[in-house]
């Protein structure tokens, strides 16, 4: 049997459920073919929902343990670890609700649950043996960890992000390979939780891709709770000895550890799905797309992870709003990544939008730098939350870049992506009343104190002088 639809998008995940339900309500004929049995992908049942709600359950163990040594409490609390699963369980579930196949079809899109193929350019089988023809496609696969080929790590037994939600006994020492995002934010709960952490990252400082002097200080941050960082080394093999494993590391260096997390990023997933009989060409880091995200057939087109460049969801559903303008309006709508917000959940967090001061130096682009440190700004004072900075690039006036680590970093990151979406002078950031005593103040502080030369200058103290014996 063969169905011929308008739309076939293949994957549930973030962008796939944009494209499908949108166009499916614009009165397209949609197929939406996902492989797992559930709806909403890798961020809602292993990637951001489970870790942002672990990782709230940890910052309330550690308050805890803060309110004992701040003499609050006098009795230092149980952490019952399965407790927390609990909540992470409950939370996905109760997230699940939104992305119900019966909410798609209510819009008029046919959901199917199976793997998808391609067979031709236009025709893809699934997996009851029905044929499903269309005049264009979305391919939104997504991606998986990416494991290392260390040698009898498989053996030895790993976790990575969609294994480690599912274990309910916390382990007494967790080694993490990989100082990126996933490692560092399940590093720290792990570890707020009462593991001995230890990571393992091969750069020469965690966070590679983000501001130095931001890493840096998060780094010193993690250390001072008991986190073991060891950079410039990679794994050369895992050995197990019952429950217990050790990890031989290329500086001779051996760590002891009861669990293995991987978190070493992520590979697109474009392998069994008939890319080569469709004519999609791909490589390493996924499907390759034009700025209206159409592959090499220009009917078919990617969003997300399996295209990248970032691996976001929110650019999954930023480039699925891209894909629909062009696939149901025919508007030749491209791709803007000159800001593009991100945001590592450490507490404290670290948010960067923008070109980073490395990318500033490459491009010769002429720049200067406003620092503040949130030790300045009286919310984090009061909130005893004082690890912090803002960096904010300046060319012309205007921002170009900007990185922050600080309690609400996630959030205050928007009001700079903004300023450099619509262009903003930045004195207009400088000109907005902000809210006392909030963190947002940091962004104002952070601009007046860069500019506070020119107010002192002999220059504007000259002008006021004259204005002074000039008028009344």
């Amino acid at each position: 049997m063969t169905t011929k639809q308008d739309l076939i998008v293949i994957g549930g995940g973030p962008g796939g459920l944009v494209v499908a339900s949108v166009a499916a309500q614009l009165g397209l004929k949609v197929t939406l073919i996902e492989k797992s049995g559930l709806l909403g992908g890798d961020c809602l049942h292993t990637g951001c929902v489970p870790s942002k709600a672990l990782i709230h359950m940890a910052r309330i163990a550690h308050a805890a343990r803060t309110g004992v040594n701040q003499g609050l409490l006098s009795t230092m609390p149980e952490i019952d670890f399965s407790k927390a699963i609990d909540h992470v369980n409950r939370v996905t579930a109760k997230i699940q609700i939104h992305d119900d196949p019966e909410r798609f079809r209510n819009y008029g899109c046919d959901v199917r649950f199976g793997k998808a193929r391609f067979i031709s350019q236009h025709e893809v089988s699934v997996d009851d043996g029905e044929t499903v023809t269309g005049r264009r496609f979305v391919i939104a696969t997504g991606s998986r960890p990416a494991i290392p080929p260390i040698p009898l790590l498989e053996q030895a037994g790993f976790d990575t992000n969609e294994t480690i939600f599912k274990r309910r006994t916390l382990p007494t020492r967790l080694a993490v390979i990989g100082g990126g995002p996933i490692g560092v934010e399940l590093a720290q709960a792990f570890t707020r939780f009462g593991s001995k952490v230890t990571i393992i990252e091969m750069a020469d400082r965690l966070l590679i891709n983000e501001d130095k002097a931001i890493s840096l200080q998060l780094q010193e941050v993690l250390k001072k709770e008991g986190i073991e960082i060891i950079t410039a080394v990679q794994v050369a093999g895992v050995h197990r000895e019952g429950d217990s494993r050790q990890l031989r590391l290329s500086n001779n260096m051996t760590i002891d550890c009861d669990q293995i997390l991987v978190a070493t990023g992520r590979r697109p997933v474009v392998h069994d799905l008939g890319l080569e009989e469709a004519g999609v060409e791909f490589g390493r880091t996924g499907i390759t797309v034009d700025r209206r995200l159409r592959t090499s057939q220009k009917h078919i087109y990617a969003v997300g992870d399996v295209c990248g460049p970032y691996q976001f969801t929110h650019m999954a559903e930023y480039q699925a709003g891209i894909a629909l303008a062009n696939i149901a309006f025919r508007i030749p709508r491209k791709t803007d990544y000159r800001v593009v917000p991100r945001v590592v959940y450490s507490d404290p967090e670290v948010a960067s939008a923008g070109i980073t001061e490395d990318e500033a130096l490459a491009q010769g682009i002429k720049y200067h730098i406003a620092e503040f440190p949130m030790a300045e700004v009286d919310r984090a004072i009061t909130d005893d939350a004082e690890a912090g900075l803002s960096r904010i690039l300046i060319s012309k006036g205007r921002v170009i870049g900007a990185s922050l680590i600080g309690p609400h970093a996630g959030e205050l990151i928007h009001e700079l992506a903004l300023a450099m979406q619509v262009n903003a002078k930045v004195t207009a950031i400088s000109a907005l009343a902000h809210a006392y005593p909030s963190y947002a103040q940091i962004h104002r502080r952070t601009i007046n104190k860069s500019y506070a030369h020119l107010l002192q200058s002999k220059t504007t103290r000259s002008l006021v002088w004259l204005l002074k014996r000039v008028l009344p």
